[in-house]
């Protein structure tokens, strides 16, 4: 039986404000230190959902509160080059609405909320997630 290399999985969660404002991290760590980008993660293998790993990793960056019921799938992200890490296939979520004050923590050095006219540098492919994002909800 052939042995299979199997890629990680990840989650990026998207969250625009009533001023049209995206909430972004800046990373903390390589790859893509100082870059700013969408929260989120790995998956916790064997031991969380996608909708699970969403919640989590948006609390441990932000320090806000998603609920499951709330998220929305945007799409799935799977080139092989996307993460210098290795293979990474993410799955990017929205949410209709979050709780809780913002504070920076884990991973993220720090959190805001940034204009979608004008995103600053973004790691990964995140601004082809956000344009993705922008066109399923209907534009700008």
């Amino acid at each position: 039986m052939k042995a299979y290399k199997n890629p990680a999985s990840t989650i990026d969660l998207i969250y625009v404000n009533s001023n049209n404002e995206i909430l972004l991290i800046e990373r903390k760590h390589n790859p893509f230190k100082g870059y700013w980008a969408l929260p989120g993660g790995f998956l916790e293998n064997g031991k969380e959902t996608l909708e699970g790993a969403a919640i989590r990793e948006f609390k441990e960056e932000t320090g806000l509160i998603v609920k499951k019921e709330d998220l929305v799938l945007i799409g799935v992200y799977s080139n092989p080059t996307r993460d210098p890490r290795g293979h990474v296939i993410s799955h990017a979520y929205t949410t209709k609405s979050i709780e809780g004050t913002l504070k920076a923590g884990d991973d993220a050095k720090d959190a805001k909320f940034f204009s979608l006219d004008k995103l600053p540098l973004l790691a990964f492919d995140h601004e082809e997630i956000i344009e993705d994002y922008l066109i399923w909800r209907g534009g700008r």
